[in-house]
């Protein structure tokens, strides 16, 4: 089976704020912003790909989350656990806009790693930085294959 991933769900003190960052900093197009602040959508979005996106979901609603999960049948506590971290994969040249942006919003991009494995086999260079609620994001590039 091949599947692709439709959307993650990241924890956030403030959505709104988070939004602000996956927009200006990351670059993302934002999603159900005026329904969130209507109070018509229990969270916003940012796109990811035509095909993929990000859920800003305030922590605030974890019991919430949890209800529904026991509902499911899922025992202990199912929502706000932490995610160790979320890589994006872009171009090279996307790779050094972004670090370029990340960097002009005072964020430390300077630990990274060469040759890391990913979907895609060996990426030539990764950084790693925080969104402003601590959750790690890596950006990486891989060559063109040869031949």
């Amino acid at each position: 089976m091949e599947a692709e991933i439709d959307h993650l769900v990241l924890w956030c003190e403030d959505p709104l704020r988070s939004v602000a960052f996956y927009r200006d900093v990351l670059g993302f197009e934002p999603l159900r912003v005026a329904e969130f602040e209507a109070k018509t959508a229990p969270f916003p979005s940012v796109r990811l790909s035509s095909r993929s996106v990000i859920d800003l979901m305030s922590r605030r609603m974890a019991p919430k989350v949890n209800e529904l999960a026991r509902g499911a049948g899922v025992t202990g506590d199912a929502a706000g656990h932490p995610l160790n971290h979320l890589c994006l994969a872009v171009s090279r040249d996307a790779y050094e806009a972004l670090r370029s942006r990340v960097a002009a919003a005072g964020i430390d991009t300077s630990f990274g790693l060469k040759e890391s494995f990913g979907a895609r086999g060996a990426a030539a260079s990764t950084f790693y930085f925080p969104d402003p609620d601590g959750n790690i994001i890596e950006a990486r590039y891989y060559e063109p294959a040869s031949g």
